[in-house]
């Protein structure tokens, strides 16, 4: 049973392989904005390229004043995927869909500065971090020396999406990502 049941699976993928494949290689679209300066380059006359190009780039200026283009660097797609660490999200391709394994790494884990603390209803820790990421705690397990402002955090990812945190190198406490 678990034999045939495999031999489904892989025949299954293999029949999807060719579609996938194809998905991969279609070029993304693009930002009408940005594509109609690309296409400047197609230009022959000089003039005419030039007067495109500033015609475009105008355009271009004016939709990222407007808000209706963002133009982002790999360094901020950085900062905002560490801002948005311990959220649970839907796969977004506002953060890029590359090819470079840099840009594809997953934020693993995160070191950082308590701002703030506090406690929650039932006893635990809450704490707030210097990017205003605020975090609670979920278990019943107690922290010898708790968390005030200052203090070294270091969160990481566990299973089934939730978090550790662990205050000054003392064992970890599950939390959770509340803001």
């Amino acid at each position: 049973m678990k034999r045939a049941a495999l031999l489904i699976a892989i025949s299954t993928l293999v029949a999807a392989a060719p579609g996938l494949a194809r998905e991969a290689n279609e070029e993304k679209p693009r930002s009408a904005a940005f594509q109609n300066l690309l296409d400047c380059k197609a230009v022959s006359d000089a003039a005419q390229r030039l007067a495109c190009y500033d015609a475009q780039v105008s355009a271009l200026e004016s939709a990222e004043k407007q808000r209706d283009v963002v133009i982002v660097d790999k360094e901020q797609v950085r900062e905002a995927r560490r801002g948005l660490f311990g959220f649970t999200l839907p796969s977004l391709k506002i953060f890029g869909d590359s090819e470079d394994a840099e840009e594809k790494e997953e934020i693993k884990e995160i070191e950082a500065v308590v701002r703030g603390t506090g406690r929650t209803a039932d006893g635990g820790w809450r704490f707030t971090l210097e990017d205003g990421a605020s975090w609670s705690q979920i278990d019943q397990k107690p922290v010898a020396v708790g968390p005030k402002p200052g203090t070294k955090v270091r969160i990481r990812r566990a299973s089934l999406g939730s978090y550790f945190a662990s205050f000054n190198g003392q064992p970890s406490v599950r939390v959770r990502r509340e803001n």
